[in-house]
């Protein structure tokens, strides 16, 4: 991944006054080489210190959940698609809060889009989605802009206790109410 990762935050770094542009397209093409998120936002907190990497991936960060948002709501297919995909891996949970969703965005290793979907089911319109996703990009990019050159060093220890410390949080963040339909509750036994 250093491969493909290297030269790109290179040109972008070269770019003088455009780099801001292409380091938010950077955030656009990156999700079609499955370069993680986290990944462009440090290179965002290297190349532009802390306050303006963050400023700059909320805003490539948002371009992509919103690009995301208006491809899934056009191709209907596409979304019950990705919906029942998400149903089999979480089964019939109570929807998360956009608290837990911003805890979920600063997990490495869970899929930016599927949090994305996360958002769409607990929005009520595209104004309300927008707002969320900033809202639960900006811890993501506050961190790895912030401490991006620090993560590399962690100690698996501490990494272990980060991830303990998150996954309190994102039970301590939870809905507390769950709205479940007549026939979901009594569906029958299978």
């Amino acid at each position: 991944m250093n491969e493909l990762v290297l030269p790109l935050v290179e040109v972008v770094s070269n770019s003088g006054i455009y780099a801001p542009f292409y380091f938010i397209v950077l955030h656009f093409i990156r999700q079609f080489f499955f370069v993680p998120v986290s990944v462009v936002c440090i290179a965002g907190g290297v190349m532009f210190g802390a306050l303006y990497g963050t400023i700059y991936s909320v805003i490539g960060i948002t371009v992509v959940s919103t690009v995301f948002y208006l491809v899934v709501k056009r191709v209907p297919s596409l979304f019950k698609k990705i919906t029942r995909m998400k149903e089999k891996w979480m089964r019939k949970r109570m929807p998360m809060s956009v608290g837990q969703i911003a805890i979920l965005r600063l997990v490495p290793f869970v899929h930016f889009h599927f949090i994305s979907l996360c958002l769409i089911e607990v929005s009520k319109d595209f104004q309300d989605y927008l707002r969320s996703s900033i809202i639960s990009n900006l811890p993501l990019a506050l961190m790895y802009s912030f401490f991006g050159t620090a993560i590399r060093g962690f100690e698996p220890v501490l990494i272990v206790l980060i991830l303990s410390g998150l996954a309190i949080l994102f039970y301590l963040l939870r809905r507390r109410e769950w709205i479940m339909k007549w026939d979901e509750f009594f569906q029958p036994a299978r």
